[in-house]
């Protein structure tokens, strides 16, 4: 009994979470009166009491439950802070939104509550199974998430053609994780790292191919990559941000979980699977992007492409590898939220404009928000000295340390070009000319996260130690 107590103490947030998350969907069901945007507030709520939560839970601590299943150490808590700061931030993005366009409904908040919670499951995942059980709850969510909008036809295709290919990478997921079972007997990642030790059986690197490839497919990576542009694009836009933020920190977090606790003595084979992935994506994001004239369809190419440069400081297979990853990642949660408040802000009375061609003029008409559009997607180029500089800076710093140079010389080139389509967004703002005014609809809270991402940046300028210690202490806590 006290065995079961300190395992259900350690599991709290998630439990709190998962009981929030049922009790959110009562109230929407129940009390009809209750308009969907005071259960987003009410769901906002939640993710500060969990996120309060994960930050009580032990600091310089590993720890385990059910049978290591669940593990909880720095490295968790980094990652889930960062999962529940996305997600909250989502939730505030997308009320106003849903009003207007008259699609609000509790289910929202309620989806977005299990997302999370399989999101922060596959952080703590301490094996195959409870892997899996994390990653089909986040992912069942985010298919009906993706089709919210059901009345919508691309909405409605985005969700069917994430729930297809969704299922298929699952496949390849299992698959894989059924062969390292096989060949190590055992489930649990410290038990598959101590069975497969450092030989070179064939099996388990088949194994690990399928495992990868079905997590690719999370973080949206090359050759998995194919269902990220139609579902941004037909997904609600605050899903959209979504989508781009916290489970893409979700599955980067588990696929260093996995590499780092399960294969931890096999870096050699899957370090060539993780370059070529990476230097695909990398590619694909820069070069793809040039011809998009849709927003939104641009930012799925750049998601991929920032994915290729995060698997720059996977593959260099170190402590300072994983450091970085979660520096870029983090940067890239927060930067990604601020350019969809900007893109929230282009509205006409037709509707929502996701169109290139309407940011024509935007600096004369609304300068404020041009210039943190412009900001912004800088950061994205890796322009010093704005927050995605750092990023990019530690990963390829972390690739050259290992002798992954050319990895390096790649992802620099590939910033070069996809600095092409960012800069011809910053044209049109500037030169462009100036068309129909966009409908001032910026609400208070959307101005505060705008304002908050230009706050971090600063503080990425002034105090870059917080956020780099901070990731160091959580490698450190994976890469034994």
């Amino acid at each position: 009994m006290d065995t079961l107590h300190a395992d259900l103490m350690l599991a709290l947030p998630e439990l709190a979470l998962a009981v929030g998350g049922m009790a959110l969907l009562m109230i929407g069901a129940f009390f009809k009166s209750i308009r969907p945007s005071v259960v987003n507030v009410l769901a906002l709520g939640l993710f500060a009491v969990i996120a309060f939560l994960v930050w009580r839970q032990p600091a310089g601590v590993q720890a385990s439950a059910f049978n290591a299943a669940y593990v909880v150490n720095d490295f968790t808590r980094f990652a889930k802070l960062v999962i529940l700061l996305g997600a909250g931030l989502s939730i505030v993005l997308a009320t106003r939104f849903f009003d207007r366009e008259r699609i609000a409904r509790f289910e929202f908040a309620a989806l977005m509550a299990f997302a999370t919670l399989g999101m922060l499951m596959m952080v703590s995942a301490g094996g195959l199974i409870s892997l899996y059980v994390g990653l089909e709850l986040q992912s069942l969510s985010l298919y009906v998430l993706a089709a919210f909008n059901r009345d919508n036809v691309k909405a409605t295709e985005a969700g069917l053609k994430y729930f297809v290919l969704g299922a298929l990478s699952s496949c390849m997921l299992l698959y894989g994780a059924s062969l390292v079972y096989g060949f190590s007997g055992t489930v649990e990642f410290s038990g598959i790292a101590a069975a497969i030790g450092g030989e070179r059986n064939l099996g388990p690197i088949i194994g690990i191919v399928f495992v990868l490839a079905g997590l690719s497919f999370k973080i949206s990576a090359v050759p998995f990559h194919m269902w990220t542009p139609d579902v941004y694009e037909g997904a609600p836009t605050p899903v959209t941000a979504f989508f781009a933020g916290a489970p893409k920190m979700a599955a980067m977090a588990l696929l260093l979980r996995v590499l780092f606790d399960a294969f931890p003595n096999a870096v050699a084979d899957w370090r060539q699977i993780v370059t070529f992935i990476s230097i695909a994506s990398m590619a694909l994001g820069a070069f793809a992007a040039i011809g998009q004239t849709n927003i939104k369809r641009l930012m799925a190419y750049s998601s991929i492409g920032n994915v290729g440069y995060a698997l720059v400081g996977v593959a260099a297979g170190t402590e300072q590898g994983v450091a970085s990853v979660l520096i870029f990642m983090a940067i890239y949660v927060v930067m990604t939220v601020g350019v969809f408040v900007c893109i929230l802000a282009m509205r006409r009375a037709g509707g929502q404009a996701e169109k290139i061609e309407d940011l024509s003029g935007l600096m004369a008409t609304r300068p404020l928000l041009a210039l943190a559009f412009i900001l912004l997607l800088f950061s994205y180029v890796g322009l010093p000295p704005l927050p995605g500089f750092f990023g990019k800076f530690y990963v390829f710093g972390a690739a050259v340390e290992q002798g992954l140079w050319p990895l390096a010389v790649i992802g620099v080139l590939t910033s070069v070009v996809a600095a092409y389509y960012y800069v011809r967004l910053v044209m049109v703002m500037i030169n462009g000319q100036p068309g129909e005014p966009f409908e001032k609809t910026m609400g208070g809270e959307l101005r505060i996260v705008l304002v908050g991402t230009m706050a971090f940046s600063l503080a990425m300028l002034l105090v870059p130690g917080v956020l780099v210690d901070w990731a160091g202490t959580a490698a450190a806590a994976l890469v034994k």
